[in-house]
C-alpha cells in the first residue's frame, strides 16, 4: 500500500490524519470551514437539526491520544479507549453522563484500540495488544460495577475493531494483523458467560471494523484490503454475503430497527474527492443509497430511536474537523458541527440522544442535537 493509502490505514487504527498533516503526505490547506452539505437523496421538507457542544473533556492522563469509544445506555457511562504516544500504554477513561466528568481511568495494556460495551451485563471490551514483541492481540473484560478487570481473553494478531450482541452475550473481535504473521484473517467470537473464544470465523483479508444487529443475530464486518462487507450470521458463524463497496472502507454502524447498515470510505485513490457513506439494506445485502460527504469520513454511529446517523472526520488537508448528521429517512446530510483536530471516531446514547466525539486533540467533545 502507498503513502495515501496508509493514511486510510492509519486512520482505521486511531492514528489520526495530522500524523500525515505533519509528515507532509497530504498538503495542508488553508480553509477551515464547514463542508457542505450534499446528498445524493431527495430533500427534506423537515426543518434541519442544529448541535450543540456541551462539554470538551480531556481523556486521561493528558497527553493521551484517544482511539475508540463506546456507550452503556442504562448507566450513560462513557468508555473512551486511549493510548500514551511514547509508550503505546493503553487505558480506558470512563465518564459519566450525567455531569461530564471523568470518573475513572483503568488500564488495559499496550496498543488499546476498539472498545464494546453489553449494557444488559454492564461489561466493556476493550482490545489490545498483549505481547508487543509477537504482536499476539487480547480483550480485557472489564466490569462497569467495579472498573476493573476482570478477565483478559487472548485472541489473535493485532485485534481491533470489536462489537458485542447483547441478546446472545456473544462478543465479536476483527483480527487485523493476521496476514502479516502468515495466517488466514479471522474474526474471534468470544462467550460473554465464559470469557472464552469459542469460535475463529475466516474471513477477508485485514478485518478492521465491526458492527452486530442483534435483533437479527448478524455481524457486519469490513476488510479493508478487499473492499468488502462481509455479512456473518451469528448462529451458524460463517460468512452468508459479502457486499463489495468503496476503496479502503473506514467505519461500519447498524441501525437494527431498520435493517440499514452504513459504512464510511474514503476513495483516495480517485483524487481523494470522492468520499462518501454507504447505505446497505440488511434484508437484501445491496447497495441501497449513497451519501456523498465533503470530509475525509471516520467513524460513525446510529441512533435507532431517531433513525439519525453521525460521522465524523476532516476535510481533505484539514486538521479542524466535522461531525456530520445523516437522516436516516432521506439519507440527507442535515447538518454538520465542529468537532476539533482529526475527528475520528463517534458514538451516541440512545436514551438522552447525546453524541461523543473523540479527536486527536485528546479530548472527547460531547454533543446534543435538536431539531430546529
Amino acid at each position: 500500500m502507498g503513502e495515501k493509502g496508509a493514511i486510510v490505514r492509519s486512520i482505521q487504527r486511531g492514528v489520526t490524519v495530522a500524523a500525515a498533516l505533519i509528515a507532509g503526505l497530504v498538503p495542508a490547506a488553508a480553509s477551515t470551514a464547514a463542508p457542505s452539505v450534499v446528498s445524493s437523496a431527495r430533500a427534506s421538507s423537515r426543518p434541519a437539526p442544529s448541535c450543540t457542544t456541551v462539554a470538551t473533556i480531556p481523556v486521561e492522563p493528558v497527553g493521551n491520544v484517544p482511539t475508540g469509544v463506546a456507550v452503556n445506555p442504562r448507566t450513560n457511562r462513557i468508555y473512551v479507549a486511549s493510548i500514551t504516544p511514547s509508550t503505546g500504554f493503553g487505558q480506558v477513561t470512563v465518564i459519566s453522563g450525567n455531569t461530564n466528568t471523568v470518573v475513572a481511568t483503568v488500564p488495559v495494556g499496550d496498543s488499546a484500540s476498539g472498545v464494546a460495551v453489553n449494557p444488559r451485563t454492564n461489561t466493556i471490551y476493550v482490545t489490545f495488544r498483549s505481547s508487543p514483541s509477537t504482536g499476539a492481540g487480547a480483550v480485557a473484560v472489564i466490569s462497569g460495577k467495579t472498573n476493573a478487570v476482570v478477565a483478559t481473553v487472548p485472541v489473535s494478531f493485532g485485534p481491533t475493531g470489536i462489537a458485542v450482541n447483547p441478546r446472545t452475550n456473544m462478543i465479536y473481535v476483527a483480527n487485523t494483523n493476521q496476514v502479516t504473521h502468515g495466517s488466514k484473517s479471522t474474526v474471534s467470537v468470544i462467550s460473554g458467560r465464559t470469557n472464552t473464544v469459542i469460535a475463529a470465523i475466516l474471513v477477508s483479508s485485514s478485518p478492521v471494523a465491526i458492527a452486530v444487529n442483534p435483533r437479527t443475530n448478524k455481524i457486519y464486518v469490513i476488510s479493508e484490503e478487499s473492499n468488502t462487507v462481509q455479512v456473518i450470521s451469528g448462529r451458524t458463524n460463517t460468512v452468508v454475503a459479502r457486499v463489495r463497496v468503496g476503496f479502503a472502507p473506514v467505519g461500519v454502524a447498524v441501525n437494527p430497527r431498520t435493517k440499514k447498515i452504513y459504512v464510511t470510505f474514503d476513495n483516495i485513490a480517485a483524487s481523494l474527492s470522492h468520499n462518501k457513506v454507504l447505505v446497505i439494506g440488511g434484508r437484501t445485502n445491496t447497495v441501497v443509497a449513497t451519501v456523498p460527504v465533503s470530509i475525509i469520513p471516520g467513524g460513525t454511529a446510529v441512533n435507532p430511536r431517531t433513525n439519525t446517523i453521525y460521522v465524523v472526520g476532516s476535510p481533505l488537508g484539514v486538521r479542524s474537523g466535522f461531525m456530520l448528521v445523516i437522516s436516516g429517512r432521506t439519507s440527507n446530510v442535515t447538518a454538520t458541527a465542529p468537532a476539533g483536530g482529526a475527528p475520528f471516531d463517534v458514538a451516541v446514547n440512545p436514551r438522552t440522544r447525546v453524541i461523543y466525539v473523540i479527536n486527536d486533540d485528546g479530548n472527547t467533545v460531547v454533543f446534543t442535537c435538536r431539531r430546529g
